[in-house]
């Protein structure tokens, strides 16, 4: 599912001023920039393919001066997604992380000033390919490279500070005059590759269980968490995956996670904050429940939907339960009690055990009564019986507790079984 704006990450200050710097930086004609702007480019960058978690690969990177101007000097910076990192550094580049932000993931960044003149029409080379290292949490990740005339502004969004390489400087060799399709290789001056790791993810999903009468509300907490090794970078602007939550039958919802959209009364699909997931991130989402009716131990289901997963191996936690406790239903069956009381005109307890002298006659004739043979006693009701409705007749009681009221009794002393809560451990991604 698309992640609304709603949702998003607060757009980090000063984003006008960076998108200004950063123009700059790749160099493009601002409104009033001097026509003779220079034009360059990045070559394009094949896909890294199958790289192993804790191992290194270098890329060769091009660039090309489309103009007819020579240009003194350059920036050249390259900037990798989480997973990875550059793998060696240089003493003409800055190194720095610039923070998630505008729905964009944190990312790695190395600034380069590359101090020799780039002539026009020739493409060039870094001397040796740039080395990057992949994490052991990299998967779905991406290597960028700009090239401009202005040092690039990390901008205000709470970059860290900029730490010097100490390697040998990152230098460019002239290659071979531009053809025509060099200038189509070179088309802009930004070229970004995907760098894809072979690695897995577990995406987990934990249920909740709570416990109320008819008219409580309850709170179920489901959970969505990743447990990695991996980080997973989904499609850019959607979900990073989608969990569909059926509600308990007996129950409605009172409120729902502001991430979880209404499909039916008792289905709801919940989308991420984010593209992407970190290692032991996730979200919890909150459903607000009524107990409307009491039907016993109630379930609904947890399952995920959204961006296919073939990263994820383990099936045994892509399903979960919300189950809520909502206590039984009063039963009728305890009115049948009232049955024992016809028995009375024969032999109920009162009558033929209101022989408080004694006699064993008194207490005989109930076997007169069909019913009242079994709550009869030879010693005149001496010790309490157990009618046929249930109740408990005691020696020498007056009328006693109605059969109905005992077995309401006995249903409310039953109930209150409390059942523990479970939880979970994300994730802007569908």
């Amino acid at each position: 599912m698309r992640i609304p704006p709603s949702r998003s990450r607060t757009v980090r200050g000063g984003t006008a001023a960076a998108a200004a710097a950063a123009l700059v930086a790749l160099g493009a004609v601002p409104a009033l920039a001097d026509e003779t702007e220079p034009d360059l480019g990045v070559g394009k960058i094949a896909p890294v393919e199958g790289v192993q978690p804790g191992s290194s690969f270098s890329t060769p990177l091009t660039f090309l001066n489309k103009g007819t101007a020579e240009v003194p000097a350059v920036w050249v910076t390259y900037a990798v997604s989480p997973g990875l990192k550059a793998d060696e550094t240089h003493k003409n580049c800055a190194y720095y992380t610039v923070p998630s932000h505008d729905e964009m993931p944190e990312s790695h960044v190395a600034s380069c000033k590359i101090e020799q003149p780039l002539k026009p029409g020739v493409v060039y080379g870094t001397s040796k390919p740039v080395s990057v290292k992949a994490l052991d949490s990299a998967f779905r990740d991406d290597l960028r490279v700009t090239i401009g005339t202005e040092e690039p502004d990390p901008g205000d969004g709470g970059a860290g500070e900029p730490v010097p390489g100490t390697g040998d400087p990152l230098t460019l060799d002239e290659k071979a005059p531009a053809t025509d399709a060099d200038r189509q290789n070179h088309p802009e001056p930004v070229a970004e590759a995907e760098v894809h790791a072979a690695n897995t993810a577990d995406f987990a999903l934990t249920g909740a269980e709570a416990t109320g009468k008819v008219g409580d509300k309850v709170t179920a907490e489901v959970t969505f968490a990743n447990k990695g090794p991996a980080r997973v970078q989904g499609d850019r602007d959607e979900s990073v995956t989608t969990v569909d939550v059926r509600i308990p039958e007996g129950t409605s919802v009172v409120k729902a996670h502001g991430y979880c959209d209404k499909v039916t009364k008792t289905h709801y699909r919940c989308g991420t904050s984010q593209s992407w997931v970190d290692v032991n991130g996730g979200e919890t989402y909150p459903f607000v429940l009524r107990v409307d009716k009491a039907v016993g131990r109630t379930t609904g289901e947890v399952t995920f939907t959204g961006q296919e997963r073939p990263f994820d191996r383990n099936a045994a936690n892509d399903t979960a339960q919300i189950v809520i406790e909502t206590g039984k239903a009063e039963s009728a069956s305890g009115s049948t009690g009232s049955t024992g009381s016809t028995g009375g005109t024969g032999g109920s307890s009162s009558t033929g055990g209101s022989g408080s002298t004694g006699s064993t006659t008194t207490g005989g004739s109930g076997t007169t009564g069909t019913s009242g043979t079994t709550g009869s006693s030879s010693t005149g009701g001496a010790a309490p019986q157990t009618g046929t409705g249930g109740s408990l007749a005691a020696t020498g009681a007056d009328t006693g507790l109605p059969l109905a009221g005992m077995a309401a009794a006995a249903v409310a002393a039953g109930g209150g079984i409390v059942w523990a809560v479970r939880r979970r451990s994300a994730t802007r991604q569908g």
